[in-house]
C-alpha cells in the first residue's frame, strides 16, 4: 500500500496536530454528480452498482478527482448487512428500500446470523481493496455500517418509515425480541466493520440514523449501548496506524455527552446542534464532525463561503478537533459547483485557526 500522502483527516479525528481543517461530504459520491450518473445507469440499478467491485470503485474516486476531499468513503448502502442475511433488499423509485422478507416473529429473528464477510459481502471488501490501490496513498479511505437500531427499523418496517410503527412496537411489547435482534445485529456490524478493516479501511463510522426518533432512555438502551458493544469490539489498529471510529446520531444532539462517553474518537452532529455549543459541553474528549445544514448548498455560492465561515467560527480556535462535514448526506439536485466551493472555503478559511 502507498504511503499516505494527505492524513489530516486521520489526525484530525485523533486529536493531533493540523494545518486546517479537514473536510469531506456524507453521500459525497452520488447523485450530483454527472458522471455518477453515468455509471448507475450502466450498471442498470443501485444494488448491482454496490455489488460490483470496479464500479463501486469508480463512483467512490470520483469525487475525488473534482474536488480536493481530506477523505474517500467507500461507495456501499447501510442495508447491505440484512441483504446479507437473505432479508432481500431491492429499491423502488420514489419509495428507496424495501424488504421482501421482513422480520415479522421471534422465529424470523430466530433464523439471523452473522454473515460470513468474504462471502455473502466479498463485493464490499474487493471493493474497498480495489480502491485502496487505486487511490494509491492520495487521502484515506473510509469504510461504514448502519447502527443495529438503524438497520433494525429497516428490517422490521420493511422499509422507511415515517411513524416507526412497527419497530416501536417490537421495542415496547417484546423487548427481549427486540434485544435478540439487536445483538445479532451488532456482533455482524463488528465482524464487517473489522473486515472492512482487514480489507484495507483506515477510519470507520458507524450511521444511526433513526436514533433520534426514541426517548432518551429508549436511546441508551436499545440503540446507544449497542453502538458501544460495536465499538468495544473493533480493530484498532492496523497498518501501523490508529483506526479512528466516528459515530453519528441525526437528532441526537441532545446526547452527545453520552455519546461521547462511548469511546469513540469522533462524534458527527447534525446541523441542528451548534458545533461551538457542542464543543463547549464535550471538550477534548472527541473530535467533532459536522455541521452545515445540506440545503445551504442550494443558496448561492457566496451564501455558501459565508456559511462555512460561521461554521468554522462557531468550533473556533485550535490546533485539532473539526472534521467539516454536512449536517447529513448531500442532495441529489446539488449542483457540483457549489461542493466545490464548500471544499475550497472550509480549507482558505480554516487555516488562520491553526496558526
Amino acid at each position: 500500500m502507498s504511503e499516505l500522502q494527505n492524513d489530516r483527516y486521520l489526525r484530525a479525528l485523533l486529536r493531533q496536530p493540523i494545518d486546517k481543517t479537514p473536510v469531506w461530504v456524507m453521500r459525497q459520491a452520488g447523485r450530483y454528480l454527472p458522471e455518477y450518473r453515468e455509471v448507475r445507469a450502466k450498471a442498470g440499478d443501485f444494488m448491482t452498482l454496490c455489488s460490483t467491485p470496479d464500479l463501486a470503485c469508480e463512483v467512490t474516486l470520483q469525487p475525488l478527482r473534482r474536488f480536493d476531499l481530506d477523505a474517500a468513503i467507500i461507495f456501499s448502502d447501510i442495508l447491505t448487512i440484512p441483504d446479507a442475511m437473505g432479508l432481500g433488499l431491492h429499491f423502488v423509485t420514489g419509495e428507496g428500500p424495501k424488504f421482501s422478507n421482513p422480520i415479522q416473529s421471534a422465529a424470523d429473528i430466530a433464523k439471523l446470523g452473522v454473515p460470513d464477510m468474504e462471502d455473502n459481502l466479498a463485493y464490499v471488501m474487493d471493493a474497498i481493496r480495489l480502491t485502496r490501490r487505486e487511490i494509491d496513498g492520495k487521502v484515506p479511505l473510509i469504510g461504514f455500517s448502519g447502527s443495529p437500531w438503524t438497520l433494525a427499523c429497516y428490517m422490521v418496517e420493511g422499509g422507511s418509515s415515517k411513524d416507526f410503527a412497527k419497530v416501536k412496537g417490537m421495542l415496547f411489547d417484546a423487548p427481549d425480541q427486540m434485544h435478540q435482534l439487536l445483538n445479532v445485529m451488532a456482533d455482524s456490524v463488528i465482524a464487517y466493520l473489522n473486515a472492512q478493516i482487514a480489507a484495507g479501511a483506515q477510519s470507520v463510522m458507524l450511521f444511526d440514523t433513526w436514533g433520534g426518533a426514541l426517548s432518551t432512555g429508549n436511546y441508551q438502551e436499545f440503540s446507544l449501548a449497542y453502538m458501544q458493544k460495536i465499538i468495544s469490539g473493533l480493530t484498532r489498529e492496523s497498518d501501523g496506524r490508529t483506526v479512528p471510529v466516528t459515530m453519528f446520531t441525526k437528532g441526537g444532539g441532545q446526547w452527545l455527552e453520552l455519546m461521547a462517553a462511548t469511546g469513540a474518537d469522533a462524534v458527527g452532529l447534525d446541523w441542528t446542534t451548534d458545533i461551538g455549543s457542542a464543543r463547549q459541553r464535550v471538550g477534548d474528549k472527541v473530535t467533532l464532525q459536522g455541521n452545515m445544514d445540506p440545503c445551504v448548498l442550494y443558496a448561492s455560492a457566496n451564501r455558501v463561503e459565508q456559511e462555512v465561515a460561521s461554521v468554522l467560527a462557531s468550533y473556533g480556535q485550535g490546533e485539532t478537533g473539526h472534521v467539516f462535514n454536512l449536517g447529513h448526506g448531500i442532495h441529489p439536485t446539488i449542483e457540483p459547483e457549489k461542493m466545490q466551493r464548500l471544499v475550497d472555503s472550509v480549507h482558505r478559511l480554516s487555516e488562520p485557526y491553526y496558526r
